[in-house]
């Protein structure tokens, strides 16, 4: 009785029913928002040290859900949230929010408004061609958007997403050299097999070779809720782990290698650090940055819509990440012993 018991708590912690309509008693659409700075010291030890973060705080009834994270210029970002809405965020130089934005996402004429049809759960910008790419779960589908989410502009359902579950879509997608895209479902199920994940040679649509079938084993680091590339073209895959034991939330990043992805064979990753116990949270969206030859991870939390969670955007240091392997290491790792 006692483990129904927590699940039912998990199960209410983790947002809405799926298959509800996304109303509100009372709408209130107020265009306005705030970030309070989180007060915690600045990291100076491991390879995810925190900087700075904030609460961010809105009257507007669809502000929240954070499940997707792009990092579009200097202190500019642009956001999604599991409810189809996207929100454009900027702060000055003292870091203070200088201008909110909040909209639903564009979507075919007659669209339903039900949580399974606008149910986005990942993002990425490509800046250089201009578009952004909304991975949605359930329908298990990539749209694609103009770079700043106002205007869509193809909708795509997968061949290599068609017999994922329902349930465990797109939950993560990342862009990485040329061209290719990873997308990684939710998972975190001990059989890695259960896992699914598969690499795109180019965009959805567009001639390119077949795509390629993995599987993701999460080592006990909980479920995937976000990955983004690295400049030396790893993928940093966030997980997130729910249980009673010490806190609700824990979010572990973790460092996968792309050459690693094989057909048919499983993918895994090496922890690189945690959030602080003091900013648990349920995060669900992620971005890299590179600052004058630094590089730099933003997260950003899923609140769920309950009002006990927040929503909170943090920036954390990579530095002293384990070394890629090498062309010739791989070959050596792969050489049977004489």
């Amino acid at each position: 009785m006692r483990r129904l018991f927590l699940a039912a708590l998990i199960f209410l912690a983790l947002g809405p029913v799926p298959g509800t309509v996304q109303r509100f008693p009372v709408d209130d659409l107020t265009q306005r928002a705030s970030a309070h700075p989180l007060v915690l010291a600045p990291a100076t030890t491991g390879s995810m040290r925190f900087a700075r973060g904030w609460h961010l705080v809105s009257p507007h009834s669809r502000f929240g859900g954070f499940s997707g994270l792009a990092r579009i210029a200097p202190d500019r970002f642009l956001l999604i949230g599991d409810n189809g809405y996207r929100t454009r965020l900027a702060f000055d130089r003292k870091g203070q929010l200088s201008s909110f934005d909040i909209a639903p996402l564009p979507v075919p004429p007659g669209w339903p408004d039900r949580k399974t049809m606008l149910d986005t759960e990942s993002l990425f910008v490509d800046r250089a061609h201009g578009t952004a790419w909304v991975g949605l779960e359930h329908i298990n589908q990539l749209w694609r958007f103009d770079s700043e989410l106002t205007r869509l502009q193809a909708r795509h359902a997968p061949a290599a997403l068609r017999d994922w579950p329902k349930g465990r879509g797109p939950e993560a997608m990342a862009r990485l050299a040329g061209g290719r895209i990873i997308i990684l479902a939710e998972g975190g199920r001990d059989d890695p097999r259960r896992n699914r994940g598969v690499l795109l040679a180019g965009d959805p649509g567009a001639a390119s070779p077949p795509p390629t079938h993995f599987f993701y084993d999460s080592q006990g680091k909980g479920a995937v809720s976000d990955a983004a590339p690295l400049p030396d073209g790893r993928i940093l895959i966030v997980h997130r782990k729910v249980g009673w034991s010490s806190q609700l939330f824990t979010t572990t990043v973790a460092i996968a290698d792309p050459h690693d992805i094989k057909p048919g064979a499983i993918l895994r990753s090496q922890p690189i650090g945690r959030v602080p116990r003091p900013l648990a949270e349920n995060y669900e969206g992620a971005s890299v940055t590179v600052e004058n030859g630094r590089t730099w991870l933003w997260l950003v939390a899923d609140n769920n819509f309950n009002r006990w969670q927040r929503s909170l955007l943090l920036q954390f240091e990579l530095v002293d990440l384990p070394p890629a392997k090498t062309p010739d290491s791989k070959k050596a790792a792969r050489k049977p012993a004489a």
